[in-house]
């Protein structure tokens, strides 16, 4: 009966959703130019980063790549080149504000200053709540949330200043919904919507709309992070569980 109800629910949105995609495909909107834009991408030395170093360069980008891992940030830029793209790179800790400001000015001397920012560097840590280190916690929400505050403080001012921009955030589809024995990344993740919707909206008040914002939440995806993800229906839409094999866990939506 469940099951039922929740279909019924669920078929108006998705007529909304199958009109909506028939428009956009007859009548197809202008897509924006990003060509010669300076792209900063957090976390671009693998997973989800990289691939979208790959797609910006694609299109002419002049990219900015950071990442702890210098071997990883120099196997992007390569590419990143092969592709016809200028790539610079930057080692940087995202879980370290004042490097974060500090290699922000080396970007704005060195390369200009960035009009399209990519929050895309997290981490996660699998475990319960009680095994979960405190250090872990701390750094779970120094990268996957605060480095969203200091990379936009940072290139944000210029964005506004000429009205052109876009801030882009990375977040996942755990930051709608709770998972057993990723309860700080679920959080940093809620968090990092809200500073998505929140700025949306700061931006509006402010009469800044040239500068656009983006939230990204992909579900689970096997970067190296979540060991092989696979998901059914979750309970609301009348599924009995979603489950993904997250290294040593296994745990149900």
């Amino acid at each position: 009966m469940q099951f039922f109800l929740a279909s019924f629910l669920l078929l108006p949105f998705l007529l909304v959703c199958i009109v909506e995609s028939l428009l956009k495909h007859f009548i197809p909107k202008k897509r924006k130019s990003v060509t010669g834009e300076i792209v900063l991408i957090t976390g671009a030395g693998h997973g989800i980063g990289r691939q979208t170093a790959y797609e910006f360069a694609k299109l002419k980008c002049k990219l900015v790549l950071w990442d702890i891992n210098k071997h990883g940030l120099e196997e992007t830029a390569t590419e990143c080149k092969r592709l016809g793209a200028k790539a610079h790179t930057f080692v940087v800790d995202c879980s370290n504000r004042e490097d974060i400001y500090s290699s922000a000015k080396k970007v704005k001397a060195e390369v200009g200053d960035v009009s399209i920012l990519v929050n895309n560097a997290g981490v996660v840590y699998t475990s319960d709540l009680f095994a979960t280190q405190d250090p872990q916690i701390e750094k779970t929400f120094e990268v996957n949330i605060l480095a969203h505050f200091w990379t936009t403080k940072a290139f944000l001012p210029e964005m506004m200043k000429n009205n052109h921009g876009h801030i882009v955030t990375v977040a996942s589809a755990a930051g709608h919904t709770g998972v057993p024995f990723l309860l700080a990344y679920c959080s940093s993740k809620f968090a990092a919507v809200g500073f998505h919707k929140a700025l949306t909206e700061e931006l509006s008040a402010l009469e800044r709309t040239g500068v656009k914002t983006t939230c990204l939440c992909p579900n689970f995806i096997n970067t190296g992070f979540i060991k092989n993800p696979s998901t059914r229906l979750p309970r609301w839409l009348g599924g009995k569980e979603s489950t993904c094999q997250c290294r040593r866990h296994r745990f149900h939506l």
